[in-house]
């Protein structure tokens, strides 16, 4: 044992569950995003006393962490604990969010590496994937290389973080073993609840949860308390952000009001009704409770979710309470990838404007405002066609199928998979020439089958439900390859000028 990290006596434990099997954990997970927060000024918190506050919490059967790559130093305090021995049930959780770009064995396996070595393991017990944006393609190419490295015995199991249900879906139709998706979800934002729970039902995929307390405002000292002149610590700022788009500190009152109601009858606090809602979701393995280390734990209170269950009463109050509240807008994770941003530092379009074009763009010889890309199809300079053309302000895009790299069909058997890798393809070609999905006028789509009708048209609906673009569909014969089941092109007006 490492001197310094003291094996405690457990005083306690929170309900347990089994994330995958063979991965037994805690409904209650210990996030270490605030790591990063406390060590933003430059100075690092030291690794034996971080690791010895990690192992408070877990002599408590607060025994599973989750941090990620970009969390300051918590891998390295995680990974002293654990070369510790002094709490060898310890699972620890982490994320490789790599940007958008070419995800090779090699820059895959570097990735996953530089986790290894900072938690000093051979084996991490969960990695979870965060991918920026769907229009880049490389995360299937990033979950297949994790599968093989999971056969290889680095990685005991696959996650995901803030992927959506679409693109879930297109992960589990390609086979690859995903046994968790880390996403919010709360009393304030209850996406989660919806289509993804259907999903992870269906396929057996865990939800672990965040944003539970959203940020610390979903407790006691905000009950009737007039709204912060500002906040300082990246938790609030996010959230802050969250309670503003369902409706304003009036809608979050009116949640508070009524958890407190609840709280009262159970003798609990507001946090443990807020927990307790979560936990009871019916794909929620886990909610992750956020800690900064050696400031303040609330790990007695923490374990008073477990002590008792909303009944139908409950229920009935917080669903009316949530009538005041707006449906915060698109599906889970989209905050990292569309307008609002709820993310801590608000806007990301600067973030996602670095992304490089999937495509270089080539302008066409004689032409003064004429421009194509290819996307390295076999048949592009056999047929001599381009993946899209720009003439002017319009651009073009070609009928599109589910092709993905050198020939691997997406989404083999289901239409709408299928129809989200398309549509993804075709933001990505539009961007290349400088265009985004907004500028889409019109769109065409040939469906093998008339019976995938409404599963392609749900998809469209995601894509341009706000764009409502002029629209023809299609059934045909026969589209050209086995096992194609769509086929959509698009065409789009840029602002005037844009590049």
């Amino acid at each position: 044992m490492n001197q310094g990290i003291a094996a405690l006596k457990p005083l306690g434990r929170p309900q347990r569950t089994a994330l995958a099997p063979g991965l037994e954990i805690s409904r209650l997970v210990t996030g270490l995003w605030q790591v990063a927060d406390m060590e933003r000024g430059g100075t690092l918190i030291d690794p034996m006393k971080g690791a010895a506050d990690l192992a408070a919490y877990a002599a408590q059967g607060f025994d599973t962490f989750d941090m990620a790559d970009h969390y300051g130093s918590a891998e390295v305090i995680a990974g002293t604990l654990l070369a510790s021995k002094a709490q060898p049930q310890v699972r620890a959780f982490t994320k490789w969010c790599p940007p958008p770009g070419p995800m090779s064995a090699a820059v895959v396996r570097e990735g996953v590496q530089r986790s290894l070595d900072r938690l000093r393991v051979n084996c991490i017990d969960l990695l979870q994937f965060h991918w920026w944006t769907f229009e880049h393609p490389g995360y299937i190419d990033a979950m297949q290389e994790l599968a093989k490295l999971r056969q290889q015995g680095l990685i005991a199991h696959l996650g995901l973080a803030n992927f959506d249900t679409a693109h879930l879906r297109v992960l589990l139709n390609e086979g690859v073993p995903v046994a968790s998706n880390q996403v919010c979800m709360s009393l304030l934002d209850r996406r989660g609840t919806e289509d993804m729970t259907a999903l992870c039902l269906q396929s057996g995929v865990k939800l672990l949860t965040y944003g539970v307390l959203g940020g610390g405002f979903l407790s006691e000292r905000w009950a009737g308390a007039a709204a912060p002149a500002e906040v300082h610590d990246w938790s609030k700022m996010k959230y802050q952000r969250f309670i503003q788009a369902v409706g304003g500190w009036d809608a979050l009152q009116t949640v508070l009001k009524a958890a407190q109601t609840i709280a009262r009858k159970h003798q609990v606090s507001v946090s443990n009704v807020a927990t307790r809602w979560v936990l009871e979701q019916a794909a929620v393995a886990a909610v992750i409770v956020g800690a900064r280390l050696g400031e303040s734990e609330h790990r007695a209170d923490n374990l008073r979710p477990f002590e008792f269950q909303l009944d139908a009463d409950d229920h009935a109050v917080l669903d009316q309470a949530f009538v005041m509240t707006r449906r915060l807008s698109g599906d889970c994770g989209d905050e990292y990838r569309q307008p609002p941003f709820l993310t801590a530092s608000g806007d990301l379009s600067h973030h996602l404007d670095t992304v490089a074009p999937l495509w270089p763009r080539q302008p066409v010889p004689g032409y003064n405002q004429r421009w194509t890309i290819d996307s390295g199809s076999a048949w592009e300079p056999i047929a001599g066609y381009s993946r899209a053309v720009r003439l002017g302000d319009r651009i073009l895009v070609s009928g599109t199928t589910a092709t993905h790299g050198q020939g691997q069909l997406i989404g083999r058997g289901d239409a709408a998979v299928q129809a989200t890798y398309i549509l993804d393809k075709i933001a990505a070609s539009i961007k290349a020439l400088g265009g985004k999905l907004q500028d889409v006028v019109r769109t065409r789509v040939y469906l093998q089958n008339a019976a995938d009708c409404e599963a392609v048209s749900r998809v469209h609906g995601k894509y341009f439900g706000a764009i409502r673009p002029a629209n023809t569909l299609l059934e045909v014969s026969a589209l050209i390859g086995e096992g194609y089941l769509v086929e959509i092109e698009a065409e789009a007006v840029a602002a005037a000028g844009a590049a």
